[in-house]
């Protein structure tokens, strides 16, 4: 009979930790899933960007004939922060990753300031309403990449507290949970949108 007992307390001790267990995995992948879709929003934003900067490039071709390499060097950086997107987006979750197109964006929005302060020299271009436009709309798209930076960052915060907490530590690893990279710009000088208004 105590035989029993013990049994029976000890299934209940093992089905309550299998239980405990379950609901930590669960909860981690909900976290992670939050924060991958939070990136596929940054993701969204990125293309957008990629996809105006070589029409921005093509409106100032005419306008800055001396300025070719500063021109190459925003298509050049636009390609490579293209790249580290794809990589990025293809596993939110690899870390490596996303340190990559962190770096690749700075790299990008460098380029993008130079050409905006080059355009400056340049009343014509200045003035061409496709220039205009193109601007406000990477302005545009800038304040968006910002807002779903944030949104990103907030669910990689909730989702490596959740796995550095106790008992969810003992298991995150286990299964496979690693940290999450958050989406920062390192450099003060590129935290700053690039200026695109010709006012």
């Amino acid at each position: 009979m105590i035989a029993l007992i013990v049994l029976v307390v000890l299934l209940a001790i093992l089905a309550a930790v299998a239980l405990a267990a379950v609901g930590i995995y669960n909860s981690l992948v909900s976290l992670r899933n939050r924060f991958k879709n939070a990136f596929a929003q940054i993701d969204v934003q990125l293309k957008r960007r990629y996809d105006l900067i070589p029409n921005l490039v093509e409106t100032a071709k005419g306008y800055l004939k001396h300025e070719h390499e500063t021109l190459e060097d925003v298509i050049k950086a636009r390609n490579i922060a293209y790249t580290a997107s794809q990589a990025a987006a293809a596993n939110p979750a690899d870390a490596s990753a996303v340190k990559g197109l962190v770096s690749a964006e700075g790299g990008l929005s460098g380029a993008l300031s130079k050409l905006m302060v080059v355009s400056e020299q340049y009343p014509d271009l200045k003035a061409n309403q496709n220039m205009l436009q193109l601007t406000e709309e990477l302005t545009s798209t800038e304040n968006k990449i910002a807002f779903a930076r944030q949104a990103y960052n907030d669910s990689v915060m909730t989702y490596n507290t959740a796995r550095e907490t106790f008992p969810n530590v003992l298991l995150a690893g286990a299964f496979g949970f690693l940290p999450a990279e958050l989406f920062h710009v390192e450099d003060a000088a590129e935290r700053a949108a690039p200026k695109v208004s010709f006012t």
